[in-house]
């Protein structure tokens, strides 16, 4: 008998909030360790609910969330593959044995676009079900081009599909505050970044460097993949630094991929990586609030610091261990 616990993620692309991170991966604890949650079987089925939202009709719907599986399935470098099974009149919250998405009114979460909910197996950290909704309070458009007034539907399902699959958010995209307190998309990196962007835009219907690198991660293709990967430690005083965003850029081809160090050792580790040399910079997390995502409390007082060398990840394998020396603030 399997011993399944519900997992909600309810603030997961907002509108003008500020919340993390990069391509973490959402984990179980099973036997006392953290292991990913991922499917165990492909392709993924689910539901349509033919509840209209946003402006929005149930088909337009099921139109969107067939491109954005088509989007996730088309990585190479990935096993990932989705299946529709069927309209239903079900909601798409509760467990009720099936995986839906659909339209709820939440107009109490009046900056959340959609949230994922997860119903995962603590025995083998495998999830059992999955529901998204898309809060009907926005009004949003499946225009070809996308609309100024109507947030393009297709990119928050291709962002809460990431979630499914079991992604966690990206920290790689900027953000300005506006009078209001707010923030605003200045650029984004990843369809996983959590702020979406302005009314209207499409750019989010294209996955990017660390979006692939993060869904290669969770569901490896069965051919083998020429990457690699960049391994080290960012240290304060001599201590690991927790919770410290690592970014490799490549200066050849604009690849941007990010990971974090979560342990007291400070250590990370970015893999999935087109093989060449990266420029390292570690950054604080001290303009979002990683509650949700770090159990415990990370360092966020130092400044932004570069590694000493570039590094390169091999063909294959992975770079020696390289320590970035950052200082407080």
């Amino acid at each position: 008998m399997r011993r399944c616990v519900a997992v909600t993620l309810t603030v997961l692309l907002t509108i003008g909030s500020s919340s993390p991170l990069a391509y973490l991966k959402l984990g179980a604890m099973v036997n006392g360790r953290v292991i990913d949650a991922t499917w165990n079987q492909v392709p993924i089925g689910y539901f349509i609910s033919d509840r209209p939202g946003g402006g929005v009709s149930a088909i337009d719907l099921r139109g969107a969330v067939e491109r954005a599986a088509a989007t996730w399935s088309r990585v190479e470098s990935a096993n990932v593959r989705f299946t529709f099974q069927g309209m239903t009149s079900a909601a798409a919250e509760g467990f009720d044995g099936q995986t839906t998405l659909g339209f709820i009114d939440r107009p109490d979460l009046d900056r959340v676009l959609g949230a994922t909910s997860f119903l995962i197996d603590t025995t083998s950290g495998a999830i059992a079900e999955a529901d998204i909704f898309f809060n009907s309070r926005f009004a949003f458009s499946v225009a070809a081009n996308g609309q100024p007034d109507r947030v393009d539907l297709e990119s928050v399902v291709l962002h809460e599909l990431g979630h499914l699959l079991g992604l966690g958010h990206s920290a790689i995209g900027e953000t300005e505050r506006n009078a209001t307190g707010s923030r605003r998309v200045i650029g984004s990196g990843a369809v996983m970044f959590p702020i979406a962007h302005s009314s209207g835009a499409t750019a989010d219907r294209v996955l990017q460097a660390d979006d692939i690198a993060g869904i290669s991660d969770l569901y490896p293709g069965r051919a083998p993949l020429d990457t690699g990967g960049i391994v080290g430690r960012v240290t304060k005083n001599g201590a690991g630094v927790t919770g410290a965003h690592v970014v490799a850029f490549n200066p050849e081809t604009g690849i941007l991929v990010g990971n974090f160090t979560l342990n007291s050792q400070g250590e990370f580790v970015i893999a999935r990586l087109p093989p060449g040399p990266y420029i390292l910079r570690v950054e604080p997390l001290d303009d979002a609030d990683p509650d949700s995502f770090f159990p415990a409390a990370i360092d966020t007082d130092f400044r932004v610091t570069y590694a000493p060398r570039m590094v390169v990840a091999p063909h294959g394998g992975s770079s020696p261990s390289i320590e970035i020396r950052v200082q407080a603030k």
